[in-house]
């Protein structure tokens, strides 16, 4: 999963359904103002995207793919939950120490951030340590769940224990790294007024991130903008971290929902119907600049690339948005002319910007039209019907010397009409019959015997 979160220069007093917004944010909303906040993205592919429903992915195949993310431009890498198993403890020690250290190609010149996830006790914290140690830059993401129907029926805690815990535990964590994300599981559900207890309890002790995570997907976009509102108004120490969203896709909003400050999963992997897309969401913030003045690192021409790569990996195909195989496919007849004429008129997003190919846009159908079956023909290399239909780009088959049959004449690939002779009545070989029109062994050719036209 992809997460981006931006944090504010200053203070933000509103904010907007997936963004931090200054209070002035809206008189320069269509501004051509260079963006100057930063939008940190978070992938954890590597963590929640793994647990997909057969998404398995091997020690060697997480490296690879924490190397591409490194590529990508990504911030942070979640790389793993290393308690979990011996694998995983393995794989996330082993992209701390291979794509931990990567700088090339990358904006920032400075290594991919690697953090591990844990849960608030001592046991897990210092797992997690071990393993995300060996990156130069390394993170501890910690979390406990804060909604009321996961503290009284799943963790049998009062709200002051769960406050108790997670300050005690970022506090433990600080002792070891300086890097504290904390993420009071089920937030979306969870009392606004509890979460500022909360909150300004782990900011506390330690804690340099905030997430806020619609674990269930349940929240609608105006309900989750206004839980960040409520707390970057009413947090204590709100300005001295970085906001950070984690959105599931339950009810299809989590790019509604995740538009600013987002965490976002590579091919919307992730539990049950998915996180957030990694690509839905850069690439709306790119498309639409004026409404988002944020800027990443990420390479948008590496999306393709890592898409399919995770792809091929976890044996689920990214047949969505932007990284689809029908992403930039056009059949519809109007929608191929129109693209034929200029792409712009369908498509908001070219595929050279994310690194697709370009060359199968138009898709020959039931719904095709005539432009696009000859600019396919003309793409194959066909030396004929290069122009309109009737014609023949060779110069013996002009429209002029077409004939006209009595009867449906047969065509040719290249639309000229074939016709036969003309019946007449044989003439002795010294005295051929004579002909109204010239040879043309190109195009036209005779008709059998039954067939009966004449020349024009």
């Amino acid at each position: 999963m992809l997460s981006a979160t931006l944090r504010s220069a200053r203070r933000p007093s509103v904010a907007a359904c997936c963004r931090l917004r200054r209070p002035a944010a809206s008189a320069r909303a269509f501004s051509a103002e260079p963006a100057t906040d930063k939008l940190v993205i978070f992938d954890t592919t590597l963590r929640d995207g793994e647990q997909s429903p057969g998404a398995t992915l091997t020690e060697s195949e997480k490296v690879e793919i924490a190397k591409q993310l490194s590529r990508l431009g990504v911030d942070v890498c979640e790389a793993g939950f290393p308690i979990a198993s011996e694998g995983d403890f393995a794989a996330v020690t082993q992209v701390a120490k291979t794509s931990g250290q990567l700088t090339d190609g990358r904006r920032s010149g400075q290594p991919m951030r690697i953090a591990g996830l844990a849960r608030a006790n001592k046991k897990d914290l210092e797992r997690c340590y071990e393993a995300v140690r060996h990156a130069p830059l390394h993170r501890i993401h910690t979390f406990l769940a804060s909604s009321d129907i996961h503290l009284e029926h799943k963790l049998g805690i009062s709200r002051a224990k769960c406050v108790e815990i997670s300050s005690s535990m970022v506090a433990f964590a600080k002792s070891m790294v300086d890097d504290i994300e904390f993420s009071p599981e089920d937030a979306g559900r969870s009392d606004p007024a509890f979460l500022v207890e909360l909150c300004e309890a782990v900011i506390e002790a330690g804690a340099t991130t905030i997430n806020l995570p619609d674990t269930v997907g349940y929240t609608l976009p105006d309900e989750y903008s206004s839980l960040f509102a409520h707390l970057i108004a009413n947090v204590k120490g709100a300005d001295r971290i970085i906001w950070s969203t984690h959105c599931h896709n339950d009810l299809g909003l989590a790019t509604a929902n995740s538009l600013a400050a987002v965490e976002v999963t590579l091919n919307s992997l992730g539990e049950r119907a998915g996180n957030t897309s990694l690509e839905e969401v850069v690439m709306a913030l790119r498309t639409r600049p004026h409404l988002f003045p944020v800027h990443c690192d990420i390479e948008t021409k590496q999306i393709m690339r890592t898409s399919k790569m995770v792809a091929t990996y976890t044996g689920i195909a990214a047949n969505k948005a932007i990284v689809g195989a029908n992403a930039f496919a056009h059949e519809s007849g109007i929608h191929q002319h129109g693209m034929l004429k200029h792409a712009a008129t369908y498509e908001i997003i070219t595929p050279e910007s994310v690194g697709a190919d370009s060359s199968n846009m138009l898709v020959l159908g039931k719904h095709s039209g005539k432009a696009a079956f000859r600019a396919r023909l003309i793409e194959l290399g066909s030396r004929r019907c290069r122009r309109r239909r009737g014609s023949c780009s060779r110069a013996r088959c002009s429209p002029t010397r077409r004939t006209t049959a009595t009867r449906s004449p047969r065509r040719r690939r290249c639309g000229c009409t074939r016709s036969a002779p003309a019946q007449s009545t044989p003439s002795p070989p010294s005295e051929p019959a004579p002909s109204t029109q010239p040879s043309r062994p190109s195009c036209a050719s005779s008709a059998g015997p039954s067939s009966s036209s004449s020349t024009t």
